[in-house]
């Protein structure tokens, strides 16, 4: 009896060949019922894969940018009106050892449009702030076009367009004589700074010179934002004394802030489109699913004569089940490896185009296989134990 058994026990060599035999007969049926299990795979492993390599490109930005830049900016008073930093906070600050460089800006009341003819309510919602001749520097930010504030141009009226700000006005390139109707009259552009990531406010606003500020736009001279360089590992002890430094009188009306603390968060955090993609490929993966059951169910139906055949032969109940068993999971792992192709693919695509490392984490791919694997035996259980239960007189006489 033991003889027996082992003389019709199959080796796995020839379970997946008998199982590719099965799929191969039936190209077209098996293709579709794959792509559901890809497209359910490569869902999963795209959506993985984009969220892990966002947030990469996230944290390299950071890295690069620095996460020893500290910002003071003011709060309010006891009675809750806006509070204002003293004008000679920025010297205050550069006294603290450990600080390396200190740029400030300071927001004006005044409005740029591009010509004086367009109506004051279009304002684009841009910003007209004073700057320190340092900012680009301690920012770590590139001028795109033209020059920065200097010296002399720094109380002329002259002016720097932040990113957006030029694309919201227009100006994609800095022309001589180029010029902006900035708080009622005329200012020169000189230049267009680059992108940046950690201080956004920069990007929406258009700077001056603090001497301009002050003679052209009625700026009186108090900074709305202090910008720090700290040696990085004394960023903690130095963010602690700042708002005494800065206001010694009012210390609680200052308001310290780390901008890449934030900008840390945000990439870490778990976005809640993520879910819903997610569930959206699991639901691809379950119709994948039953498309697998569905073929095997009718390769049962159309395979009876080979089943009686094989159990008139010899071939155990067992041998059947594995049969169809095998081919179910064969057939679910090739959408599998499809998916995870395609979802790689779509992962180190759109990684390219943003400039990202192209990251994919293990759980994507090695789950994604692992769900239509599992998927594909879990179809395939119901019509392989049907095949098994047929008895060879019965399923050669349905033939």
């Amino acid at each position: 009896m033991t003889t027996m058994t082992a003389s019709t026990r199959m080796h796995p060599a020839d379970v997946a060949r008998t199982a590719a035999v099965g799929l191969r007969t039936r190209r077209m049926r098996a293709l579709l019922s794959a792509l559901g299990i890809s497209i359910g795979v490569a869902a999963m492993v795209a959506v993985l894969g984009l969220s892990a390599s966002s947030q990469a490109g996230l944290l390299a930005e950071i890295d690069k940018l620095g996460t020893n830049l500290l910002t003071v900016t003011p709060g309010q008073t006891l009675s809750g009106k806006d509070a204002k930093l003293p004008r000679e906070a920025p010297g205050m600050i550069a006294r603290i050892g450990p600080v390396d460089s200190v740029e400030s800006t300071g927001k004006t009341s005044a409005s740029v449009y591009r010509s004086p003819y367009i109506p004051s309510v279009n304002t684009n919602a841009l910003t007209v702030s004073a700057a320190s001749l340092g900012l680009p520097a301690a920012l770590r930010m590139t001028v795109a076009q033209g020059r920065y504030l200097n010296a002399a141009t720094a109380d002329q009226p002259v002016v720097v367009l932040g990113w957006t700000a030029a694309a919201r006005l227009g100006i994609a390139k800095i022309h001589p004589g180029a010029r902006l109707w900035v708080g009622g009259q005329w200012f020169y552009v000189a230049g267009i700074l680059g992108k940046a990531s950690l201080v956004q406010e920069i990007n929406e606003s258009v700077l001056v010179g603090y001497g301009a500020a002050e003679k052209y736009l009625h700026f009186d001279g108090h900074p709305t934002k202090i910008y720090i360089r700290a040696q990085t590992e004394q960023v903690k002890d130095v963010q602690q004394v700042l708002a005494a430094t800065a206001y010694p009188e009012h210390a609680d009306e200052v308001v310290v802030s780390q901008p890449s603390a934030a900008l840390e968060a945000r990439a870490v955090a778990q976005s809640a489109l993520n879910g819903l993609f997610l569930g959206l490929g699991a639901v691809a993966l379950l119709v994948g699913g039953i498309g697998v059951a569905n073929t095997m169910v009718i390769s049962v139906l159309e395979r009876r004569s080979e089943i009686g055949l094989r159990r008139s032969l010899g071939a155990t109940r067992g041998n059947i089940r594995l049969q169809f068993l095998s081919e179910a999971v064969l057939l679910a792992a090739m959408g599998g490896i499809a998916g995870v192709v395609l979802g790689v693919g779509v992962t180190a695509a759109y990684a390219l185009l943003k400039g990202w490392a192209t990251v994919v984490p293990p759980i994507a791919w090695g789950g994604g296989l692992g769900a239509a694997v599992l998927i594909g035996a879990v179809a395939g259980l119901l019509p392989a134990l049907r095949a098994a239960r047929m008895q060879p007189t019965e399923a050669l006489r349905t033939v």
